[in-house]
C-alpha cells in the first residue's frame, strides 16, 4: 500500500480538530464558571468542615480539565483545603486527556469512550477520597520554607518580546479559534449521539482542519516564541478567562494531533495492526507500568497521549487507562511546583507509585 504523507497529515489534523471541537465547548464553558465563581476561592480558612475536605478536594479533580487541580493547588496555597484534599484532587483528575475521551470523532467509539470516562473517574474518586482520608489521618500538613509568590512581572515582560506574536495570541488567533469553535459547537454536541449537521458535513471537515492548524501555530508561538505556560499568571477579567481557555485549547489540540500522527504511523505504517494489538495482549503488565509512568510526567501530555492511545489503539488496557490518570496531577503541578516544590513532589512519586497498584490490581481481575 503506497503511503500519502500529505494525506495522513490532513487525516489526524481533521480527527484532533474533531475532537478540539468538543473540548473547545468543554473548556469555554469552564472558563465561564471558574470566573463566575472566582469570589468564593479567595476566603482564608478551611472550604466546609475538615472531615469533608478528601471529598471537596476528589470532586475538584473530577471535574474535565485542568481547571479543577489549579484550583485545588490555589486553595491550597491560601490555606482553603488540606493537604489530604489537594492530593485527593490530583488522584481523581484526568487533566486535559479528559477531554480527549470525551470528544467524538471518526478516530473514537464515543459510548465506549463516555464509558471509559465513568469508570475510569469513578476509580479515581474512590481512590482518591481513601487516599486523601489516609493523609489526612496521618497528620501530613503544609510544607514550610518554600512558597514562592507567582507574579506577572515576568510575563509583562515577555509581552513586549514580540508585538506581531503578541497580537496574534491576543487577538488574531484568539478569534479565529472562538468563531471556528461556535460554528464547530452544534455539530460536537450532535456527535455525542451520533448525528450530524448533513447540510455542512465537507464545511465542517476543513473547519476541524484549520481549528486544529490554527490551534497548533497558536501554541507554539506563546510556548516558545512568548515563553508562556498553560498556567500563566491573567488577571480577573472575563476576556482573560476565556484567552486561558484558548491556551489550554490550543495545547490539548496539539498533544493530541502529536499523539495521533506518532499512535497512528507506527500502528498503522510502521508495525501493522495485527502485530500491534497481538503484542499488547502479551504485555500488560509492561504497558500499565509505561502508561503510569507517562502520566506521571508534569503537565497533561503524558495523560493527553495514554489518552490517544486507548482511543485509537485495539485492545488497549483499561487497566493502562487507570493508572495514568492516577499517576497524572495535569497542569496544577506548574503552580504547586512555583510555591512549593517539596508537596510538588511528594504528590508526584506517591501518585505514581498508587497508580502502579491500582493498575496492576485492575489488570489482574
Amino acid at each position: 500500500m503506497e503511503f500519502n504523507l500529505w494525506s495522513f497529515i490532513l487525516e489526524n489534523l481533521e480527527a484532533a480538530g474533531v475532537i478540539g471541537g468538543y473540548v473547545s465547548i468543554s473548556m469555554i464553558g469552564f472558563a465561564l464558571i471558574s470566573y463566575a465563581s472566582r469570589e468564593k476561592f479567595r476566603r482564608k480558612n478551611l472550604i466546609g468542615p475538615k472531615w469533608a475536605q478528601p471529598i471537596i478536594g476528589a470532586l475538584l479533580g473530577l471535574v474535565p480539565g485542568c481547571g479543577g487541580t489549579i484550583v485545588s493547588a490555589s486553595m491550597y496555597k491560601n490555606g482553603n483545603l488540606t493537604f489530604g484534599g489537594l492530593f485527593a484532587a490530583f488522584i481523581t483528575t484526568l487533566g486535559e486527556g479528559s477531554f480527549v475521551l470525551l470528544g467524538a470523532s471518526d478516530e473514537a467509539d464515543v459510548a465506549a469512550n463516555l464509558t471509559a470516562f465513568v469508570v475510569v473517574s469513578a476509580v479515581g474518586l474512590v481512590v482518591g477520597i481513601i487516599l486523601g482520608y489516609v493523609t489526612d489521618a496521618i497528620g501530613v500538613k503544609f510544607s514550610k520554607g518554600e512558597r514562592l509568590e507567582i507574579t506577572t512581572k515576568e510575563h509583562l515582560r515577555i509581552s513586549e518580546v514580540n508585538s506581531a506574536a503578541r497580537n496574534f495570541v491576543d487577538n488574531i488567533g484568539f478569534y479565529l479559534i472562538m468563531a471556528i469553535a461556535l460554528f464547530l459547537a452544534p455539530g460536537s454536541i450532535m456527535a455525542l449521539w451520533g448525528g450530524s449537521i448533513e447540510a455542512i458535513e465537507e464545511l465542517t471537515v476543513w473547519a476541524a482542519t484549520a481549528l486544529a492548524v490554527i490551534s497548533i501555530v497558536y501554541y507554539f508561538i506563546y510556548r516558545f516564541i512568548l515563553k508562556e505556560d498553560c498556567h500563566s499568571v491573567h488577571n480577573d477579567s472575563l476576556r482573560s478567562a476565556l484567552l486561558h481557555s484558548i491556551e489550554d485549547i490550543t495545547m490539548v489540540i496539539t498533544y493530541v494531533f502529536i499523539g495521533l500522527f506518532v499512535a497512528n504511523f507506527i500502528i498503522d505504517i510502521l508495525i501493522g495492526a495485527e502485530a500491534f494489538e497481538a503484542w499488547m495482549k502479551k504485555s500488560g503488565f509492561i504497558v500499565v507500568t509505561l502508561a503510569a509512568l507517562i502520566g506521571a510526567t508534569p503537565g497533561c501530555g503524558g495523560m493527553i497521549a495514554v489518552s490517544v492511545a486507548f482511543i485509537t489503539i485495539g485492545d488497549f488496557p483499561m487497566a493502562a487507562l487507570i493508572a495514568a490518570s492516577i499517576a497524572t496531577s495535569g497542569d496544577g503541578i506548574f503552580p504547586l511546583l512555583a510555591e512549593n516544590k517539596k508537596d510538588a513532589i511528594i504528590i508526584t512519586v506517591a501518585g505514581l507509585a498508587v497508580a502502579l497498584v491500582v493498575g496492576y490490581a485492575v489488570l489482574g481481575f
